[in-house]
């Protein structure tokens, strides 16, 4: 596949790089379709410039083309709830009006990055929504759904992934929200 938005980026398809991707995004790949899986890329990066900006800057990939993944939680009748948010770099999750209603709880938040990184098995900074626990729902925005090329992170701060929009939409739990970015 080429890959416009890969700026200086050395893409190799992720099934064959696994070795660029934390354990449960290499699991959830291989669960995937494989014609959708080889729609995947992978490219690594200096884990110093992760952070979105700072990689977009350095690698001369579109900051417009990048999605972020957070992990959001809520409590109701005392029991946590979690979901992954993935929304454009240019946007901010609505956590306390979409997330908060779908998730069924009075108040939403960022999980804590401890929170974070135990429960997803990923690092912070390179958190996707490619092999989050199961049961999570995967709460993609519109936008994210309908884009032909996405850099996302990989599951390490180390890579990046390079998906299109319509293949996020087919992981387990994946459910396609308007307005949930901002």
């Amino acid at each position: 596949m080429t890959w416009t938005i890969a700026g200086s980026l050395q893409v190799s398809r992720a099934t064959d790089r696994t070795d660029l991707l934390g354990a449960p995004v290499a699991t959830a790949l291989a669960a995937l379709d494989p014609s959708d899986a080889a729609r995947v890329g992978v490219a690594q990066i200096d884990p110093d410039l992760a952070d979105t900006a700072q990689f977009c800057e350095a690698y001369g990939s579109p900051l417009d083309a990048s999605a972020n993944c957070v992990v959001v939680s809520g409590k109701r009748a005392g029991e946590e709830r979690f979901a992954a948010c993935m929304v454009l770099a240019t946007t901010r999750a609505d956590v306390n009006g979409v997330v908060r209603r779908r998730l069924d709880v009075r108040k939403a938040s960022f999980a804590p990055m401890d929170t974070a990184v135990d429960l997803t098995g990923m690092e912070y900074g390179g958190i996707t929504p490619l092999g989050v626990p199961d049961g999570w729902p995967l709460l993609i925005d519109q936008a994210v759904a309908v884009a032909p090329e996405l850099v996302i992170g990989s599951g390490i701060r180390g890579s990046k992934i390079l998906v299109p929009g319509e293949v996020l939409v087919k992981f387990p739990g994946a459910e396609v929200i308007e307005g949930l970015g901002r």
